[in-house]
């Protein structure tokens, strides 16, 4: 049983969990550190964890559950940081997007140690203390990519902790896990990022314009392009591998759009719309989105 969890890193997903617990599994005892004293104290005016340490050793020295929920650019350093104050007993896992990477930078700075990294996959373009919310893992996944030889306790004592918070529990290959997570998250940010930079570079259509008339769809793009840069950065460069591949299959997708259109070929173009339309009301009917009228927003301006 998980009865003391420290939280490494007080942000949006670090705060989440930390409300999450509190709403959730109540009986479980937090500490919490962030780097950033500004952080820190925003994250003790809140109430994020039950106790906000001055430094990263005293938050993890009796917990039984370590999260670090800092970028993955990240992780070696702040698992270096903890390594000589872990009890015995503590299970140490993340919360980062990639995880061939974390699980090799996790291993490297606490060998010995049991290490399960985990993924939630759950998150807003927010970022800070003040994002975070305890419902933000409610029926949303979160994938679990333990090593062939995991100790089996841990890893359902870890599944159980996240099932209390809300998630759908998930275990999978860190390597298979990368490639999907490329697929539905990395890549649609990479696009995001760039149009939005495309557009903000036009010259012939002005930036007032650009952010006026931006309900056209425009819009949606700059709410994940407004996610932190930071964590970004940090997840391109750290699953390189995937993100690559799955680009150059986009690219050649994007390829075949632009010849179809060159050529008139409107039969190819409503084929590949039916069949993105169909995905998405099954992302509806899996309840990973919201079905309502322009996403659900209350306010349409």
């Amino acid at each position: 049983m998980i009865q003391s969890v420290a939280i490494i890193g007080l942000g949006l997903l670090g705060g989440s969990i930390g409300l999450a617990i509190k709403a959730n599994a109540p009986g479980i005892v937090t500490t919490g550190y962030d780097r950033d004293p500004e952080t820190r104290a925003a994250a003790e005016k809140r109430g994020l964890v039950g106790t906000v340490c001055s430094n990263a050793g005293d938050a993890v020295a009796m917990a039984d559950l370590v999260i670090l929920c800092v970028p993955v650019g990240a992780m070696e350093a702040a698992a270096r940081d903890i390594a000589g104050a872990l009890s015995d007993h503590a299970i140490i896992s993340d919360v980062g997007s990639s995880k061939q990477s974390v699980a090799e930078a996790l291993a490297k700075a606490l060998p010995g140690r049991t290490i399960i990294p985990a993924h939630p996959v759950a998150g807003t373009e927010q970022s800070g203390p003040e994002a975070g919310f305890a419902s933000l893992f409610t029926n949303r996944w979160c994938i679990l990519t333990p090593a062939d030889d995991a100790d089996p306790a841990a890893l359902e004592s870890l599944g159980e902790f996240w099932t209390r918070l809300g998630a759908n529990v998930e275990i999978m290959d860190a390597e298979h896990h990368d490639l999907v997570l490329a697929v539905t998250s990395h890549i649609p940010h990479l696009i995001a990022f760039t149009i939005v930079g495309t557009a903000s570079d036009l010259e012939e259509v002005t930036r007032s314009e650009v952010i006026k008339y931006s309900a056209g769809g425009f819009r949606d793009f700059t709410r994940i392009a407004a996610s932190d840069p930071v964590m970004w950065r940090d997840v391109f460069l750290s699953n390189k591998s995937a993100v690559l591949e799955m680009l150059g299959r986009f690219s050649e997708d994007l390829t075949a759009m632009q010849r179809a259109i060159r050529s008139g070929d409107g039969d190819a173009l409503h084929e590949l719309f039916s069949r993105t339309r169909a995905i998405r009301r099954q992302v509806i009917q899996e309840g990973q989105d919201d079905d309502r009228p322009d996403f659900g927003r209350k306010d349409h301006s």
